[in-house]
């Protein structure tokens, strides 16, 4: 069976990476660059911190604040963090229009996040991974084909 493989920006279907320069605007009017700047911000209740986060320059910079564990963690991320990269890759898909017609042209195919570097987002490079953002694109396709 075909899979649509991504996870590199310049690669094919670069453009389902949060690393891609694909920005939307928040439920609260604030523009985000990426879908990466969005998760990484969401991690901390101090909106000074997300302020810091949204106005990095690149995603990469965005993800090594967001995992920098002097930064605080809020206490409910493990329960919320799906649902806020679900809220991302969906306000990214919905407001682009390029990448809406891109994610409804994979039809039905599985889409995987393939890389041995995050066996929770993907597929631990192996198949053996969660390959949550690879749920959530599918699951965004799902709700976009049916709006």
């Amino acid at each position: 069976m075909k899979k649509i493989l991504f996870y590199k920006v310049r690669d094919p279907y670069g453009e389902f990476s949060n690393f891609s320069s694909f920005g939307f605007t928040d439920d609260e009017n604030m523009y985000w660059p990426t879908s990466e700047h969005y998760f990484q911000a969401k991690k901390f209740k101090s909106l000074v911190l997300q302020e810091k986060i949204r106005n990095l320059k690149s995603p990469m910079d965005a993800a090594i604040e967001g995992r920098n564990r002097k930064n605080p963690l809020r206490q409910d991320w493990e329960d919320i963090k799906y649902d806020i990269m679900f809220y991302a890759v969906y306000q990214k898909f919905n407001q682009n229009s390029i990448l809406k017609e891109l994610l409804l042209s994979t039809a039905n195919l599985p889409i995987i996040e393939h890389t041995a570097n995050d066996s929770y987002w993907g597929d631990g490079g192996d198949g053996t991974g969660q390959n949550q953002l690879g749920n959530i694109l599918m699951e965004v396709r799902n709700k976009l084909r049916s709006s």
